[in-house]
Parts: C-alpha cells; sequence; structure tokens
C-alpha cells in the first residue's frame, strides 16, 4: 500500500486540478514539480527539485495541502498525513549548480505568473502607477528610480511591482531580477550574521549584484537598526550603478514618525505614486477580466449578467477580496453544477456581504488571516508547537481575537486549545510590545486591514 501513492502520483495530482478548480497558471507555478520522496508510518512526503517550490513549502502547504491530502484519499482509498519536505542540502546544491540560468534568474521569490502588465486593470485609481511602472520597466535604471509605489493591502502593489520583473526578463533575460520581501531580507541579513559572517560579504554580494531590486513592504524594515542600514547601503550600491529599484509600502515615506531624513530624501530621488481603492467601474472590470483569465483556463461555469455587478456593489474591500469573492462563486457554481445566479452569489458571500450589518469577524476568519499573512496554515496556529516563528503569529492571533471578537478569554482560549491564563499573558504582552515595537505596530496594522479595511 505505500508504494501506491507513487504509483498514482501524476493520477492524484490530475485529480486534485480537475477536482479543485486549480488554474494552469497555479498548477504549473506550485504543484507540477512535486513528487512523492517516501511514504513512511502512513506520513506521504512530498518533495520537489524546483528549489523555487521547496523555498515556498509553507505557501503550498497552506493553500493545496488539504486538497492534496484529500485527493491521495480519493485515489488510494486510504486516509494518509502529508508533510513537504526538502531534499537534503548537498542534493539542493548539485541540482541548483547545475543550472546556471537559475543562479542568474531565481535569485529571490518567484514571481507570480499572473502579475502582468496585461492582467492589471488600468483605472483612474491607478493610472498614475500603471504609468510610471510601465516607464520603469521600460527603461530600468533611467528614469523613475527608485520607483516607491505605496497603498492599503491589496490594491495592486505587489502586482505591479512583479509586471516590472516579468517585462524586464521578457525583453532581456539576461538581466538579473530580484524579488523579495523586507521579511525575507531582514531574515538572509540576521542568518548571514549567525553563522560568523560579522560583515556579510556573500549577502551584501548577493543584493547589489543584480540589475532590478523589487522589495516589497519596506514598512518592516523601517525601525529595525541592523536591517535598515544594510538596505541604506545596498540601496546607495544600486543607485550609483543606475540599477533599478521598486519599492511598496502601506503609507508615504512622510508618514513613517521614525524614518531619518536621508531616508526620505533617496526616496524622492525618483517617484512616489499612490493606489486607491477601486471605484464600482472598475471593479467591475477587474471581476471581467478575472472571469476571462479563468475561462481562458478551461472553467466553463455560466454566470449570470446581475452577478459581477452585484459582486462590484457591495464587495467594497480590496482587489484581493473580491477576486477571492469571484473564485468562490464559481467553485459552488460547480460543485452544485449549476450556473451562477445572483441567489447562488449572495449564499456564496454571506459571510462577507451581508445587507445593513456589519460584517461578522470570527476568531477562524482571524486565524486564517494571519495564518496566509505569515506562510503558514492555521493548523500551525493551533497546534502545539512553540517555536518562535508559530508562538509569535499564535500571539498576534490570540490578541486580535480579543480585540475583534466579542468572544471571551476562556472561549478563545477553547479555540487555540490554551487555558485561560496562558490567553490573558499572550494579549497583555502584544498589546505591551506593539508600543515598543515598530515592526509588530506595522504588522498588527496590516492584519487589521485585512481583517476588515474598515476598523481603523
Amino acid at each position: 500500500m505505500s508504494n501506491l501513492v507513487q504509483e498514482k502520483w501524476d493520477e492524484i495530482l490530475d485529480f486534485a486540478k480537475q477536482e479543485y478548480n486549480i488554474s494552469n497558471v497555479s498548477f504549473n507555478t506550485w504543484i507540477k514539480d512535486l513528487y512523492v520522496k517516501k511514504v513512511e508510518d502512513n506520513i506521504v512526503y512530498i518533495t520537489s527539485d524546483n528549489n523555487n517550490i521547496t523555498s515556498n513549502f509553507n505557501h503550498i502547504s497552506a493553500k493545496y495541502g488539504f486538497l492534496l491530502k484529500t485527493a491521495i484519499q480519493e485515489m488510494t482509498e486510504c486516509a494518509y498525513d502529508i508533510k513537504f519536505e526538502s531534499e537534503t542540502d548537498s542534493v539542493s546544491t548539485v541540482k541548483a549548480s547545475s543550472d546556471p540560468s537559475k543562479v542568474i534568474h531565481n535569485q529571490g521569490l518567484p514571481l507570480n505568473p499572473d502579475y502582468t502588465f496585461d492582467n492589471f486593470v488600468v483605472s483612474k485609481n491607478n493610472q498614475l502607477a500603471h504609468a510610471t511602472a510601465l516607464k520603469a520597466a521600460e527603461s530600468p535604471g533611467d528614469i523613475y528610480n527608485p520607483l516607491y509605489i505605496y497603498g492599503d493591502s491589496g490594491l495592486g502593489k505587489t502586482h505591479l511591482m512583479q509586471s516590472i520583473g516579468h517585462f524586464i526578463l521578457e525583453n532581456d533575460p539576461d538581466k538579473k531580477v530580484m524579488f523579495v520581501t523586507s521579511d525575507t531580507f531582514t531574515n538572509e541579513l540576521i542568518d548571514s550574521i549567525r553563522k560568523g559572517d560579522a560583515s556579510p560579504a556573500a549577502f551584501r554580494e548577493k543584493y547589489r549584484n543584480i540589475d532590478v531590486l523589487l522589495i516589497d513592504d519596506i514598512q518592516f524594515i523601517i525601525g529595525k537598526d541592523r536591517t535598515q542600514e544594510e538596505f541604506f547601503y545596498t540601496f546607495n550600491a544600486l543607485y550609483e550603478a543606475k540599477k533599478q529599484i521598486v519599492i511598496t509600502s502601506d503609507k508615504p515615506p512622510k508618514d513613517f514618525t521614525t524614518l531619518d531624513e536621508r531616508w526620505r530624501s533617496r526616496f524622492g530621488w525618483g517617484i512616489i505614486v499612490d493606489l486607491t481603492p477601486p471605484d464600482y467601474e472598475t471593479k467591475v472590470a477587474i471581476l471581467q477580466k478575472k472571469l476571462d483569465l479563468k475561462q481562458s483556463e478551461g472553467s466553463n461555469i455560466a454566470i449570470e449578467n446581475d452577478v459581477i455587478p452585484y459582486m462590484a456593489e457591495n464587495i467594497n474591500s480590496n482587489i484581493r477580496t473580491l477576486e477571492g469573492a469571484l473564485t468562490k462563486v464559481i467553485a459552488l457554481a460547480k460543485i452544485q453544477k449549476t450556473p451562477a445566479t445572483k441567489e447562488l452569489a449572495e449564499y456564496a458571500l454571506r459571510d462577507l456581504i451581508i445587507p445593513t450589518h456589519k460584517k461578522v469577524i470570527t476568531p477562524e476568519f482571524i486565524i486564517s488571516v494571519v495564518a496566509e499573512h505569515y506562510h503558514m496554515s492555521p493548523s500551525d496556529i493551533l497546534s502545539s508547537k512553540r517555536d518562535k516563528a508559530i508562538a509569535v503569529p499564535r500571539q498576534i492571533a490570540m490578541y486580535l481575537c480579543s480585540e475583534y471578537t466579542d468572544n471571551t478569554i476562556s472561549k478563545i482560549g477553547e479555540i487555540f486549545g490554551r487555558d485561560h491564563a496562558t490567553v490573558i499573558h499572550n494579549v497583555k504582552k502584544i498589546k505591551t510590545d506593539r508600543s515598543k515595537d515598530f515592526s509588530l505596530e506595522e504588522t498588527i496594522k496590516v492584519l487589521t486591514n485585512k481583517i476588515n479595511p474598515d476598523i481603523k
């Protein structure tokens, strides 16, 4: 029975793709290159030879782990747990060095294939940002450098940033493009210091020997003195070499009270543009674009004419929420094997659209938002693991549940599997730490906006 999963692996992946309506783009990016390393003690160990895949196992596990686990059970008639596990370092190193192109183009996080200029809906709320991004892509390092894009979560900052990366690579495949989040930049710096390299030459060589730096969510660097200083010198080195720098943030430089003047002046060397929430017409265009993309990938669900206007009129959150709502409506229509009607959309989105009532925020929803933000699964948040990478998000989730739900401390403890005293301690800790830790304060603001943009 242990070999049955390996024997049927291709069928399992195909079943998951078809049954759960995984798009071709998502399947080819995250799932196609997965394979079974071994089956042991009723656990399926899944790995990949693609370094971009293994470096994003937390994301893959959170988004597709349950689907793969269910597909395995459906195809083998046996329940397994699954675990994503990288190959040994030596094997990974050999495979990475055997393909020089990966060393050049995949130094950072992989670019989302959906995030291109072709898939970006231009409107009056983002027209300037789109135009400057396109110009920076056409003439990297020559104009609008640095390009600083700011706005609330889910409005398209990362989409525009990665569109620049795609455009540059398509027109000059020899360019070295690096896309990273500020968290990745910080963690790699800390890792280089931890390994005993007081002057992290390898780290600096990696970030300064590139043509384009795309760094997401710069607000998480502000306030971290060592990281901020290292990025300052990296920024200077790239700028002086006329290399393109693109930065995103949730606010303009002038709103960072702890940011010194040398940073404000450097960000102002190029251009600062913002993204604002889409109006009704833009939301309709975004939904139609997303629907066209899904249908081009093989989704044959019919959607009645009043569904998209209904969603555009009633969803007043960000673009990410809007696109997620469409995916949910299509999924329910497929399960029920019926066209997507307005009545079906009302039912599918009943937890998101509640006429004349405030949006209901549940602990489960908060946990899922925190887990997604930290690239882990809700089960990690609720687990007994105590390592800091999970403990801190868990404490933040408890704090947010105490702030934005009507649940008692005892009920929150029950949900998290912790006692009353533990919840009180964690809530107090986050409440105290956020007043002293600028990075934590910014993280909580971002999470609060994701939970409900109407919360101020």
